[in-house]
C-alpha cells in the first residue's frame, strides 16, 4: 500500500480537521498530570530539547490529542476512521544539524506501548536540511500500512535487521524528494538504534546521496486508522548526536 510522506507537505493545511476543546485534551491525557497537552491540529511545544507535534496532516482525519510529561515521555490518543491514507504523524523531534562525515555518533533509544488494533507504524523520520531526502526506520507496524517505493533487499545495520525500500515523492509545488524506508524484520517495542551506520550505508555503500547535513531526527506514530480511539505511549525516547 502506497503511503504519503511526511516532509514539507505536512505544513500545508491539506484537509479541514475538527477543533477540540480542553475537556477532550484532558480526557485523552494519562492519569498522571501531564505538563502539556493539545488537541490542536498543528499543536506543538518544546520540552527538554525536544519539539513535540500533534501534527494531524492527512485527509479525512478524526480527533487526536497529544500529551507530554517531558520531551522524552509522552503519548497520543487518536480516533481516526478506518479509511485509507495516513492521517497524522504525532512525533518528538531532536535537531542535529550536522553533516554525515562530521558526526562521530548518532543513536537513539526507544520504549513504547502500541495498540494491537488499528493501522499505523512506529517510526523514526530523518531529514536532511534541504528536505531532499527522507529516511524512515519502522520499528513496528500493524494493519494496512506499507512503505513507498520498491524493495531493495535486506540489510543488518545499527543493531537491527531491515527490509529496505526506495521511492520518490512529488510534492504539491512540483519539487520532489527521495525516501529510503527501513522496515524492521520483526516488531520491537524497545531498543537502541545506531543510526549513523545506516546513514553511511546509504551514502557510501549505495551512493543514494552525498554528504548530506542531517537536519533533525523525529520519532512518532504514522497513523492511518484508529477507530474508536487508541492510545500510543512513548515511555522513553532519547536521541544523542556528537
Amino acid at each position: 500500500m502506497a503511503r504519503r510522506t511526511l516532509g514539507r507537505i505536512r505544513t500545508a493545511l491539506l484537509a479541514p480537521v475538527l477543533a477540540f476543546g480542553a475537556t477532550l485534551g484532558l480526557a485523552a491525557a494519562p492519569a498522571q498530570a501531564a505538563v502539556w497537552n493539545t488537541c490542536a491540529q498543528w499543536g506543538n511545544t518544546t520540552l527538554n530539547g525536544y519539539t513535540l507535534y500533534n501534527n494531524i496532516w492527512g485527509r479525512g482525519a478524526g480527533a487526536q490529542c497529544t500529551w507530554a510529561n517531558s520531551g522524552t515521555n509522552w503519548g497520543v490518543w487518536a480516533d481516526h476512521p478506518n479509511t485509507g491514507g495516513i492521517k497524522s504523524y504525532p512525533n518528538a523531534k531532536k535537531v542535529v544539524n550536522k553533516s554525515i562525515t562530521s558526526l562521530s555518533s548518532l543513536s537513539s533509544s526507544y520504549q513504547v506501548r502500541v495498540p494491537s488494533s488499528g493501522s499505523y507504524n512506529t517510526a523514526y523520520d530523518i531529514w536532511d536540511t534541504d528536505y531532499d531526502y527522507e529516511v524512515m526506520l519502522w520499528v513496528n507496524y500493524n494493519g494496512a500500512v506499507g512503505p513507498l517505493g520498491t524493495a531493495q533487499g535486506s540489510v543488518t545495520l545499527g543493531g537491527h535487521s531491515w527490509n529496505v525500500y526506495k521511492g520518490r515523492v512529488t510534492n504539491p509545488d512540483g519539487s520532489y524528494h527521495d525516501v529510503f524506508s527501513f522496515l524492521r524484520t520483526s516488531d520491537s517495542t524497545s531498543g537502541t538504534v545506531n543510526i549513523l551506520p545506516i546513514l553511511k550505508w546509504i551514502k557510501d555503500t549505495k551512493g543514494w546521496w552525498g554528504n548530506e547535513t542531517i537536519g533533525d531526527v523525529q520519532f512518532g506514530y504514522e497513523i492511518t486508522s484508529s477507530a474508536g480511539g487508541l492510545d500510543f505511549f512513548t515511555d522513553n525516547l532519547t536521541v544523542s548526536a556528537s
